[in-house]
């Protein structure tokens, strides 16, 4: 594709190449058909395709998960949307208990080639219930593939690779960045490929979506102090591209998680726990895990930028690395 896209465009597109490549693909989710998704990521598929592959729902979280499951029983390859993904909370049973499970439970006699889309992320301004980075809520729960785009090209791709994923699959898009704009490549397209996003040789930083953007940001202000990073956005949390972050440590021997959310129980400190076990001989310095604050997150403007992680914050930490 030549055109440049946004994110919620790219989406969108993901969408509709999947309908048209497989008439076993159906997607539904509130408000979704005819008015194009509260955040616009599905407008023109409902036009396009009609009322028996892209449908509205009941604002029903159970229900929408409880019908991508029996869909997928009986042969469909649904893509389902909840709106915001603080709303897993209400349908956890649903994603943790039968969607992650059923494969195992039936012996790999039956597999529920379900995807997941949800809305994740703070800094949009809806407060504590409906601005969470609910993507860590997931990762106790083996069967479940999660995905955590943060550019055009990655919305597209990865998208689509979860579509055709015999597995369940959870696509989390960052709300910040629908507006993005960027380009879309030709396939393949993977799950649990990292992507370096920038070379450097003196620190390691991991950071996923809008992180991912903060994150070069920062490595911008450091190559003015003479600090080169290396960026990577892993894509995937599950399944996790260790060996990307592995061979950037062997080469920098400094490792910084950036992680939006709380830092208990979630990917960032798993990342960490996994490389000093794994590469404890790596390290000339012990990691840094920059996240947000112990808290909900805060409706305030201001208090909601302080909570995240900061451009400078980034820096910041990553100075102290090199400069241990």
């Amino acid at each position: 594709m030549t055109a440049e896209l946004t994110c919620r465009e790219a989406i969108a597109q993901a969408i509709a190449d999947e309908l048209a490549a497989d008439p076993d693909v159906i997607f539904f989710g509130e408000d979704v058909a005819a008015a194009g998704g509260v955040f616009k990521s599905s407008v023109g598929l409902f036009e396009r395709f009609g009322p028996e592959r892209v449908r509205d729902t009941p604002i029903s979280e159970q229900a929408i998960v409880g019908t991508a499951i029996g869909a997928a029983m009986m042969g469909l390859r649904p893509i389902a949307e909840i709106m915001f993904a603080d709303f897993a909370g209400v349908c956890f049973d649903q994603l943790a208990n039968q969607l992650a499970k059923y494969r195992y439970l039936t012996g790999g006699q039956a597999c529920l080639p379900v995807t997941v889309r949800m809305a994740n992320g703070a800094g949009a301004g809806f407060a504590a219930q409906h601005s969470q980075a609910t993507e860590n809520w997931f990762l106790g729960v083996p069967g479940l593939k999660i995905a955590v785009p943060g550019t055009v090209e990655d919305c597209y791709g990865l998208l689509r690779a979860a579509v055709r994923d015999d597995n369940p699959v959870l696509v989390f898009e960052h709300k910040n960045l629908l507006g993005l704009k960027g380009f879309v490549k030709e396939g393949p397209y993977r799950l649990g490929e990292a992507c370096v996003v920038r070379r450097g040789g003196d620190v390691t930083v991991v950071a996923t979506q809008q992180m991912r953007h903060r994150a070069l940001e920062a490595a911008q202000l450091l190559t003015r102090e003479g600090i080169e990073t290396e960026v990577i956005d892993p894509r995937t949390l599950v399944p996790f591209d260790d060996q990307a972050v592995a061979e950037s440590l062997a080469k920098t021997a400094r490792l910084l998680v950036v992680q939006e959310g709380p830092p208990g129980g979630g990917w960032g400190a798993s990342l960490i726990a996994r490389m000093t076990s794994d590469h404890f001989d790596c390290f000339d310095v012990a990691p840094k895990l920059l996240a947000s604050a112990e808290t909900p997150v805060p409706y305030a403007a201001a208090l909601e930028q302080a909570w995240m992680p900061r451009c400078q914050d980034v820096v910041g930490a990553a100075r102290e690395l090199v400069t241990a």
